[in-house]
């Protein structure tokens, strides 16, 4: 039998109803408290996270391929849709969907209202699953196969700028020479949270573009491609490089809309600062606690010197001691964290200002992986904490400590 296991476990014990005990639960639920806090941060981090980086991607893919050019309009010239990675992008590596789209600049009116838009021409390809969440009102353009569809779909803000409803009729004056203006209806109504979009994008028939530019049926302005592991962006930036020709500008979301991207990272160097506040008090807490439990038992540690134990067997004890109470902390931990997590992920009860947010309800996202690593890094951390207070076992005189009262 262990000598050192025995004797911590009689400790416990033991110590049910002395001060002891009291100084045992302290640290277990700031073990736990820590531990709790950390893993819900992160399951909101990276659930606030991945919900921003999916509207954006919903709305523009993972990369946008166009044609080269050193032109900052949305007027660029358009792309053949006759090319291979286009009509076989089954075939490519890395890529799971691609869509065309083109853009047109101009000024949304209604009655003495005016704003300033963005038409954003989609075809059938338009992968409706992805965008259909930020539907709110209405239903999605209905493409006809002969002619363009005057439908459009637009977001909450243009239309609570323009005092628009389902089923209005708008007219859009297009920023071309000569200018041109269209009769659209008001099919569905959206809404993302992300000011880049909702300030200024409307859906409508990627044929209307076309028209209006004078282009065939068989070209684009460019393409959106949604690539299979977001993980693996670099991988699947170099690889569209290189199966593109090399007219074609390949360019990652994140670097298109870079503002919220870097806000993004910068909330990762805010967690690194919290988890390394919440571990560096767990550690000193733990310290505190396994020093009040040697100064309570030096006569006992005196005993156990006199009886020829050496300091390692006594440090053991302790270790024991402090690691059952680690091990208390991370269960109960682990419990409320999760606990909390799937209540707030089915019953959403914590409510957020979407305008200051862009999300209506606090997200969870489930990262078991990153749950495991807390767990363990918590493990690591406090048990070298641990051999801190330790290591004054050696300093104990066994005659002195048998005379400490």
């Amino acid at each position: 039998m262990n000598i050192s296991y025995f004797i911590s476990k009689r400790i416990v014990n033991a110590e049910k109803k002395s001060f002891s005990a009291t100084i045992h639960l302290v640290g277990v639920a700031s073990i736990a408290l820590g531990l709790a806090t950390m893993i819900i941060s992160f399951l909101i981090l990276v659930g606030f996270q991945n919900t921003i980086k999916e509207k954006a991607f919903s709305f523009s893919g993972h990369f946008q391929i166009s044609r080269f050019t050193l032109n900052n309009s949305y007027e660029i010239d358009p792309i053949s849709m006759n090319r291979d990675f286009f009509t076989n992008y089954k075939d490519y590596e890395y890529v799971e969907h691609i869509q065309e789209y083109a853009l047109k600049p101009g000024l949304l009116t209604k009655e003495d209202e005016v704003t300033g838009v963005v038409f954003k021409g989609i075809g059938e390809s338009f992968e409706l699953d992805r965008f259909e969440e930020y539907l709110v009102e209405g239903e999605f353009i209905q493409f006809r196969d002969s002619v363009d569809s005057k439908d459009v779909v637009i977001s909450t803000e243009i239309a609570r700028q323009l005092k628009l409803k389902l089923n209005d009729e708008v007219i859009i004056f297009f920023v071309q020479n000569p200018p041109r203006f269209r009769k659209l209806k008001i099919r569905g109504i959206y809404e993302t949270g992300l000011e880049d979009f909702d300030q200024k994008v409307i859906l409508g028939d990627i044929k209307l573009a076309r028209r209006l530019n004078n282009w065939p049926d068989s070209v684009a302005g460019g393409f959106e491609v949604f690539i299979k592991d977001v993980g693996k962006t670099k991988e699947a930036h170099s690889y569209l490089l290189n199966v593109t020709d090399r007219d074609l500008y390949v360019e990652d979301v994140s670097n298109l809309y870079f503002q919220i991207f870097d806000w993004l990272k910068l909330l990762d160097r805010n967690v690194v600062i919290f988890l390394s506040i919440i571990l560096f008090v767990a550690g000193f807490n733990m310290i505190s606690i396994v020093l009040i439990l040697i100064m309570e038992r030096t006569h006992m540690i005196g005993m156990l010197k006199a009886l020829g134990a050496t300091n390692g067997t006594i440090r053991r004890i302790f270790v024991f001691n402090g690691g059952l109470l680690v091990l208390k902390g991370l269960v109960i931990g682990n419990l409320i964290a999760i606990g909390l997590g799937f209540i707030q992920y089915y019953f959403k009860l914590i409510p957020l200002d979407p305008v200051n947010y862009y999300m209506e309800y606090v997200p969870i996202e489930w990262d078991w992986m990153m749950i495991l690593s807390l767990n363990l890094l918590t493990i690591v951390i406090i048990g070298l904490v641990l051999f801190i207070p330790v290591a004054m076992i050696a300093r104990v005189r066994p005659i002195r400590a048998i005379r400490f009262d």
